[in-house]
């Protein structure tokens, strides 16, 4: 039986950087922080590659995590931090917030790059940014506890 997401995972070119996005930004919790060495079979199976050595940092808000990636073998390449929502993959990362505004306003002066400002929807406002590798991720605030949308922690 599936019972839901539990986290989306994301590789990064510099995880430092991308936990003080994430972590000390953003504000989620590293809950796991853990790697494995070239050679690691398991790894190399469930991934789908040879050789690879990385390490992870497993991040909870809420009822979500998010598991970020570096790779030290094999070498990756670099994502387009341009690239459109409307090309193929993954397009963003949701994450519930209780005031849109203020979270915008906070981000946008660290310096965190946004499409626009958050759009009235009806029964949310949105909006998206990009993260220190140019994913996308949605602040979201549903603002009818009874929509289809409102998360129910």
């Amino acid at each position: 039986m599936i019972r839901g997401i539990h986290h989306a995972a994301i590789s990064t070119g510099n995880m430092e950087r991308s936990l003080g996005f994430y972590r000390d930004l953003l504000g989620f919790e590293v809950v796991a922080d853990f790697g494995w060495p070239t050679g690691f079979e398991p790894a190399n199976a469930i991934l789908g590659l040879e050789d690879s050595a990385a390490r992870a940092v497993m991040l909870k808000a809420g009822n979500a995590f998010i598991e970020l990636f570096q790779f030290e073998t094999p070498t990756p390449t670099p994502g387009d931090p341009g690239r459109p929502v409307c090309d193929h993959g993954i397009t963003h990362v949701c994450i519930d917030v209780t005031d849109v505004d203020s979270e915008y306003e906070r981000l946008k002066k660290a310096g965190v790059k946004f499409h626009c400002p958050p759009q009235d929807l009806g029964d949310s406002r949105v909006t998206y940014g990009r993260d220190p590798d140019g994913n996308v991720f949605e602040l979201q605030e549903v603002s009818d506890p009874k929509s289809a949308f409102a998360l129910k922690l």
